[in-house]
């Protein structure tokens, strides 16, 4: 059977088993975990209906859309799902509708924004063809709120139940430790304290950060396996894993630094142990329990959450290795993919840097350095706040702040 065949059926299946676990697969599955047509809008038009202002939004296809009202000034915004405008959206102003502006949103999304001159009640629909339109459309009505009308305009969004939002936590490994020195350089420096010493620096850094907590999987010299950090990461449920290394060679000239992530081989070793394993482990992937799952179900949902994972740790990758390229030279200009078993939770976006090379004599001499390895940490944290700017994951203080910003950008 060809891998797009048995890919197809996995498909198949977990769209008929949503019924009964559907709330168990959403936890895992990102907009990229499948390929999506993106709906164009390809128009817009006005029109006076029973005293209301009809909106209405010629599509490509049907789109999930949200809308809500702002003020001060009046606005109201639609959120179009995968979506893009084919052209200038502009529509002639009406009595209540002063202009319309639209713009992308977390890169596949598309914001519109109805700048009103009054204060209006807004409500939407979708449209399908045959029902008194040739295509799809979205129809948004307005309706202006008299003067001195006591209820405001309430979303359903802000009728829910108001959640403490909560801090974005990062768990940084510090490599080896105790009876794992890790790699010596020429001068006597252990990879496994000068390492330490990187972590601690960052710890501090990420606990001054509003939004923002992080823990250490070691703190101070003593080993831990490589699972037992695994486990401390999934413990304390954390966002994202960052491992600290030093490098080494047989050489003297190599130098820089590498940041990887996990390759695909690493990926697909760490989903067959998780399926063989699963019977007697209460371990969960994505806050699914494995152990009772059947294993085409299991291996779906392996699959969906490490494909997630695996893109949001490329792009972290990418946003470190854009941050440390400004304190040392990179070895590698690429994010590498290694199969290291750090670097193997299935729902934790992972990176393991190699900050430089503690074979090189000149980079074990900045390794030595307390302001070589502060510059680091400062480095490591901008690559992380870089991330978290874009990618900060719902129900967070950073995800409400990214919310808020642009919605008045």
């Amino acid at each position: 059977m060809s891998h797009s065949t048995e890919d197809a059926k996995r498909r198949e299946f977990l769209r008929r088993m949503l019924g009964i676990s559907g709330m168990a697969a959403m936890t895992i599955i990102s907009p990229s975990a499948f390929a999506r047509s993106e709906v164009e809008v390809r128009g817009v038009s006005l029109h006076e209906v029973g005293g209301k202002t009809r909106v209405v939004f010629d599509l490509s296809g049907p789109v999930q859309h949200s809308i809500f009202t702002l003020s001060h000034p009046d606005r109201v915004v639609i959120d179009f799902d995968n979506a893009r405008a084919a052209g200038a959206l502009s529509v002639r102003p009406t009595p209540l509708v002063a202009d319309i502006r639209h713009a992308v949103r977390d890169r596949s999304d598309l914001r519109v924004v109805l700048d009103l001159k009054a204060d209006a009640d807004a409500s939407s629909f979708l449209v399908h063809p045959g029902q008194g339109a040739r295509h799809y459309q979205v129809v948004v009505d307005l309706a202006s709120v008299s003067v001195g009308q006591p209820e405001p305009v309430i979303t359903a969004a802000q009728a829910q139940p108001q959640r403490a939002l909560r801090d974005v936590v990062v768990c940084i490994d510090p490599g080896h430790g105790g009876k794992d020195p890790g790699a010596i350089g020429k001068r006597g420096t252990y990879e496994k304290t000068v390492v330490l010493d990187m972590a601690h620096r960052l710890h501090r850094l990420i606990n001054k950060e509003p939004g923002m907590s992080a823990f250490m999987t070691r703190t101070g010299d003593y080993f831990v396996t490589l699972r037992g950090r695994l486990v401390k990461a999934r413990q304390r449920r954390a966002d994202l894993f960052v491992s600290i290394h030093a490098d080494a060679s047989p050489y003297r000239y190599p130098k820089g630094s590498t940041v990887y992530v996990l390759s695909e081989h690493g990926a697909s070793s760490e989903a067959a142990r998780l399926l063989a394993e699963r019977q007697n482990s209460v371990d969960r992937v994505a806050g699914v329990n494995l152990s009772n799952k059947d294993n085409l179900v299991a291996s779906v949902l392996v699959d969906l959450a490490q494909s997630a994972t695996r893109e949001a740790s490329f792009t972290l990758g990418d946003t470190l290795k854009g941050s440390i390229d400004r304190v040392i030279r990179m070895h590698s200009n690429t994010v590498e993919r290694a199969a290291f078993v750090v670097l193997k939770s299935p729902d934790i976006p992972s990176a393991l840097i190699e900050t430089a090379f503690i074979s090189n004599p000149a980079e074990e001499r900045l390794l030595r350095t307390p302001r070589f390895r502060s510059e680091m940490a400062g480095a490591l944290l901008g690559g992380i706040k870089d991330y978290f700017a874009h990618h900060a994951p719902p129900g967070t203080v950073l995800a409400e702040r990214g919310r808020v910003l642009s919605e008045f950008s």
